[in-house]
């Protein structure tokens, strides 16, 4: 495991993949950005919202990646990602219409992200982790085509 240098994201949510929580801690850190641009102001920086949700969707893609790499079945996380994607895109339209207050955004977007991580991503990441030991392991075995002829 690499050494992990804390940030924004809260050690109980590191799961151990340098990739995904290199992730993990760019959203956190943009939604604190926004929180802190938002914060005593009425201004909406559109275009930073867009980012973090385009970084969203950069994430949950590197996630269906590595399912795909490691040949893991991932539909449902996949659907969970398209459901949020969807459903983020459709609140932050409702703050630019002066719907939804921008500030509840955000903390919706920050608790649904914890909760992702915790219930979601940590079962995925287990999954992933085991499925390239065994793939390492049975990669050994058949690398090794003369181990078992020497007695």
């Amino acid at each position: 495991m690499e050494s992990y240098i804390a940030g924004l994201l809260p050690e109980a949510l590191v799961v151990d993949l340098p990739e995904i929580d290199a992730q993990h801690e760019e959203i956190f850190h943009r939604i604190e950005s926004l929180k802190a641009a938002c914060f005593e102001s009425s201004y909406v920086p559109i275009d930073e919202f867009g980012a973090l949700l385009d970084y969203f969707a950069t994430h949950f893609a590197t996630e269906e990646r590595l399912a795909d790499e490691a040949g893991l079945d991932f539909a449902e996380h996949t659907r969970i990602h398209t459901d949020t994607l969807r459903l983020l895109h459709k609140a932050f339209g409702e703050v630019i219409s002066g719907g939804q207050d921008v500030h509840c955004f955000l903390r919706y977007a920050e608790y649904w992200f914890e909760r992702h991580i915790n219930e979601d991503d940590r079962l995925f990441i287990s999954v992933l982790q085991a499925s390239n030991r065994d793939r390492s392991s049975s990669q050994r075995h058949t690398a090794s085509p003369c181990f078992g002829a020497q007695a």
